[in-house]
């Protein structure tokens, strides 16, 4: 089997070279990526680095379905399958063919005539500088062309079921296991009492909109997307892609949710 490593500045190169050996030992063949954009060829993917690491090179093989495995070396590492102490072990489990993975949905965000696909979120919020008044913004939702009402906050989380965990938890949205099939809206310090999350189907198409107030900066998995000011409108759907990770358990996505979170 054809193992590829991709990983992040601050991981050791005798990790690297420790898992390379380990999967030679099982019989498969070791390629390092320090670009993910550059991953070919490879049957399954090791990933060594935080979650930003992890949600980067799911984006780049996320078109042809590549099956990856994280291992922690960053903070929190939700995304990851293993610790840093148990990197070799991520060889093992990407050595097994009959190992179980898990499919986790993706969205795409059309803005300014680009489509970007997000694992995570787009998070749309207000700027911050001297130069702009300090004040919230009103933002228009229609959901499959209805309006959802408006927001007074300062931005909008669109998060997929593994985002619920991420940007929109902290600010206050709902846990959502992987294998849902929805799209949770999450207003970011909303002055409304009645502006609360909203979930919908994954299958609906939602269209954000500033309806009062300055543009909004437009961020997909944390990288600037670009402003989204008024009279614009910004798309989101479900994607076409999807990124596969392998896993010791399907079943243990709480255990290692209330690990991470305490």
């Amino acid at each position: 089997m054809r193992i590829g490593i991709t990983y992040s500045a601050s991981v050791p190169a005798e990790v690297q070279d420790a898992l390379c050996g380990r999967i030679r030992a099982l019989g498969g063949t070791c390629t390092l990526f320090p670009d993910a954009e550059k991953i070919r060829d490879v049957d399954r993917l090791i990933v060594l680095g935080g979650d930003g690491t992890v949600l980067h090179a799911a984006r780049c093989v996320s078109r042809a379905r590549i099956p990856l495995v994280g291992v922690n070396f960053g903070r929190i590492g939700f995304l990851t399958e293993f610790e840093r102490e148990e990197a070799e072990r991520a060889a093992d489990l990407a050595m097994n063919e009959n190992c179980q993975t898990l499919v986790r949905a993706m969205i795409e965000v059309e803005f300014h005539g680009a489509k970007t696909d997000c694992l995570n979120e787009v998070a749309l919020l207000r700027g911050v500088s001297p130069d702009l008044p300090n004040r919230i913004e009103k933002i228009a939702v229609r959901i499959d062309g209805s309006s959802a009402g408006e927001f007074f906050a300062d931005g909008l989380i669109v998060a997929t079921p593994t985002g619920s965990t991420a940007y929109s938890l902290s600010a206050g949205g709902c846990i959502m296991t992987p294998d849902c099939r929805t799209i949770l809206l999450t207003p970011v310090c909303a002055f409304s009492l009645r502006s609360r999350p909203i979930t919908c189907p994954d299958s609906s198409a939602l269209t954000v909109s500033v309806a009062e107030g300055d543009a909004l900066l437009a961020y997909g998995d944390g990288i600037f997307l670009g402003k989204l000011g008024a009279g614009e409108s910004l798309t989101v759907r479900r994607s076409e892609r999807s990124a596969v990770f392998l896993t010791r358990d399907r079943h243990e996505f709480f255990r290692r949710l209330t690990e991470k979170i305490n």
